[in-house]
């Protein structure tokens, strides 16, 4: 936490963390967080947890409306995060977490690209969409990044959102290259959603990644190597 006070990175980055919110974006109630990984044991994870912390102060969302999810988190790393006041999901949810008309900023940083696009489906109506701040992977790097067919097959509903996304990438700094390199903010404009075709929200199917050759997705149990 002191490290990215210190280095500048945190201030540079609260410009991008405030942009949804002057833009019709209302300020987030509560906040999920997916794949933090091992912060007991990793630096990475450890810097990522501290930018939560300082999220959830800049965002005025109190530690206990944060919920969060890995399957790697070890028992000591759950009764950390407890006594941060946060909350752990009692389940995985494969990213299909529902906003319950309820303003939610989502911190995903470097999660596979079928949790975010399991999240927009799970929430896949314009105004469902308009209240989620998504903080994680780049979309427009996925799509520049993807063959376009294999975005629109495997990623359907981001491959579908790009044209209503909003987004602003986390400032660089040389220290933390491996930490929030193409981690962006983005966010969902109702004027925007409201502008894509009805064909767009008519497709409601559950993904299911039968032909995705680098699936990378928190599954549960039961489907987990």
């Amino acid at each position: 936490r002191d490290d990215l006070l210190s280095s500048g990175f945190w201030e540079a980055s609260a410009g991008a963390v405030r942009a949804p919110l002057g833009r019709s974006v209302e300020p987030p109630a509560r906040c999920v967080c997916y794949g933090l990984g091992r912060f007991g044991a990793c630096p990475v994870a450890r810097y990522q947890l501290a930018f939560l912390l300082l999220l959830l102060e800049e965002l005025r969302v109190p530690p206990g409306q944060c919920s969060l999810f890995d399957p790697a988190f070890s028992p000591q790393e759950a009764v950390a995060l407890r006594q941060l006041g946060m909350r752990l999901l009692p389940e995985n949810e494969e990213g299909k977490h529902d906003v319950e008309g309820s303003a939610t900023v989502f911190y995903m940083v470097h999660c596979g690209k079928a949790l975010y696009n399991n999240l927009l489906w799970r929430n896949w109506s314009a105004e469902a969409l308009s209240k989620m701040v998504i903080i994680g992977n780049s979309f427009r790097g996925m799509e520049e990044r993807l063959l376009s067919r294999v975005l629109e097959r495997d990623y359907t509903y981001i491959a579908k959102v790009l044209k209503g996304t909003e987004e602003v990438a986390l400032p660089t700094h040389p220290r933390y290259l491996d930490t929030f390199n193409d981690t962006s903010v983005h966010w969902f404009p109702l004027q925007k959603l409201q502008e894509l075709t009805p064909q767009v929200w008519d497709f409601l199917e559950e993904p299911m990644y039968q032909d995705c050759e680098d699936l990378d997705i928190i599954r549960r149990e039961d489907g987990a190597e």
